[in-house]
């Protein structure tokens, strides 16, 4: 099962995942991948950090400040860090997570070629994931998934309902993590 949660910028997507992190962490299943939480200074935003949730290390994914060649928008992206940080935690989540996390896939992880090609091995595991897809992409990810044959279903986010979303997402990873564990003999959840 892959969740593809989406939605305008600021309206909760990533809250909305952190939540159901907490809620699979709560039932013991171990959470793995990327984060890429937003850094504000003095109330603006002036960039991205990119952190390997099962390792804590972390890095810049994008910042205002800096001065590399690739942009998206006025964020200049530190492709080192998005491969080093960004492929090493998906590749880990994918041996040691029960669920893998993808917050975000968007521009500025789409500017490395090596990112994606990561990405698209670790969907090879079949493992559950939760990805958060940039609105820009999501009709792009939705077409590849399909040409894929992957299984995923999509999550809206918007205003009135992302307090309800958590739950409803995590029921159904839940759901898919109990059938699993019936069909590989794992102890029941």
């Amino acid at each position: 099962m892959i969740i593809l949660i989406s939605g305008k910028p600021g309206v909760g997507k990533s809250t909305v995942c952190r939540r159901v992190v907490d809620m699979l962490k709560q039932k013991n299943f171990r959470v793995g991948g990327i984060i890429c939480p937003e850094v504000r200074f003095k109330g603006v935003r002036i960039g991205f950090k990119i952190v390997d949730v099962l390792s804590g290390s972390e890095g810049w994914l994008s910042n205002v400040n800096f001065n590399f060649p690739i942009k998206v928008g006025k964020y200049s992206v530190n492709i080192r860090d998005l491969e080093t940080i960004g492929i090493s935690a998906i590749n880990r989540a994918s041996k040691y997570s029960d669920v893998i996390i993808i917050d975000e896939l968007g521009p500025m992880e789409m500017k490395s070629k090596a990112f994606f090609q990561a990405f698209l091995k670790v969907l090879e595991t079949g493992k559950p994931m939760i990805i958060i897809v940039h609105k820009r992409l999501k009709n792009y990810i939705v077409k590849l998934f399909r040409s894929m044959n992957v299984t995923f279903k999509i999550f809206e986010v918007t205003y009135r309902n992302r307090d309800l979303l958590p739950s409803l997402i995590f029921n159904e990873l839940f759901q898919s993590l109990k059938r699993e564990s019936k069909i590989e003999g794992k102890k029941n959840l």
